[in-house]
């Protein structure tokens, strides 16, 4: 299934808790484009303004019709979150302001004329989006069109390309039970995505797209698991104590309970977010038949089996009972209900 003209699918729950579509942050990772050049094709893609923000790696784009995309070397190299000039105001050492000035200066000349320079090649460009409604992800297009025809390097450009495309769906509800369906779905769908996105290689050994572990899964597809949000964020986090997982559920904690993961965690780089954090598919440039609203239309499965709560239990109770198995009848099953799913 590779026709980037494809229809987008519709998810089961089409607006959010206010009562407005639903919408979908996506983060685009490449190669062979510089933060000024992809910004400049945002710009012309969307009718966008480019706004320096940390020259030449860091860029915004206003005024396009959904809000601001972002668009930046990603690496913390670059930017890193202080430079030297700040760590040596916060230390105690004797120096003048004159001194933080100078250091402020080569720290800003040498990230700029050697830093990037050399990461450039290996170090993707990110653009990431501002939420854009679900049944306009198609518009993307205009933008990935733009990246394949300025030489831009995806996934399956070069051997240690470990570039990813990144959907943030906004949750439709913020119950429990909403949460762990989801959840729940993603376990059971999980060896079928991979498949079909065909995951590379160099992004399986690199840890940032980790499988849940299996002990996980069945801990929570058991039908006695019901547990409120703090036990559910505490059981999760005490078998999934990272970011580096395939569906990362920690900003969307954050969002629901950021007193719960505190005391889990005080890992700065999780930022809050309304939103499930799906971090499997490949950036597929050398791919004309690729498209964003592929990846979507997978998500969309994982909501639609959440949203059916006989199959689901039926697949689960599945699951449990082939867990020991390498290959598993389940995932037969999985696959049997995915073709009903695409050819009613």
């Amino acid at each position: 299934m590779n026709d980037k003209h494809q229809d987008i699918r519709t998810p089961p729950n089409v607006h959010n808790l206010s009562g407005t579509v639903r919408r979908v942050g996506v983060e685009l990772e490449f190669a062979g484009l510089s933060s000024e050049q992809a910004a400049e094709l945002v710009a012309d893609s969307f009718d966008g303004t480019t706004r320096p923000i940390d020259m030449p790696f860091v860029l915004s784009v206003a005024d396009t019709k959904w809000g601001e995309f972002q668009v930046e070397l990603d690496t913390q190299y670059v930017h890193p979150e202080k430079d030297l000039g700040d760590i040596l105001e916060e230390s105690s050492l004797p120096v003048s302001k004159e001194d933080i000035k100078t250091v402020r200066n080569l720290n800003s000349y040498v990230r700029q004329h050697w830093v990037g320079k050399a990461l450039a090649g290996v170090v993707p460009t990110e653009i990431v989006t501002p939420p854009i409604p679900w049944d306009e992800l198609g518009e993307l297009e205009i933008l990935v069109e733009a990246l394949r025809a300025h030489g831009a390097k995806g996934t399956d450009d070069g051997v240690v390309y470990s570039f990813g495309v990144h959907l943030n769906p906004e949750i439709a509800r913020e119950d429990v039970d909403y949460i762990l369906a989801v959840l729940r779905a993603y376990m059971l769908l999980s060896d079928w995505l991979r498949d079909e996105i065909h995951v590379d290689l160099m992004r399986k050994i690199l840890p940032h797209i980790d499988p849940f572990p299996k002990e996980y899964a069945v801990k929570i597809l058991a039908a006695d698991y019901a547990p409120d949000l703090d036990a559910l964020i505490k059981d999760y986090f005490a078998m999934n104590p990272t970011r580096n997982r395939e569906l990362d559920m920690l900003p969307l904690f954050k969002h629901l309970a950021p007193k719960t993961l505190a005391k889990l965690t005080d890992d700065e780089r999780i930022k809050a977010r309304p939103t499930f954090h799906y971090r499997l598919p490949n950036m597929c440039l050398s791919d004309p038949g690729w498209s964003v609203v592929q990846e979507w239309n997978r998500w969309v499965a994982v909501e639609t089996l959440a949203a059916d709560e006989d199959t689901l239990r039926r697949l689960g109770d599945s699951y449990l009972a082939n867990a020991k198995s390498p290959i598993g009848e389940w995932l037969k099953e999985v696959r049997l209900w995915l073709e009903n799913l695409t050819n009613p």
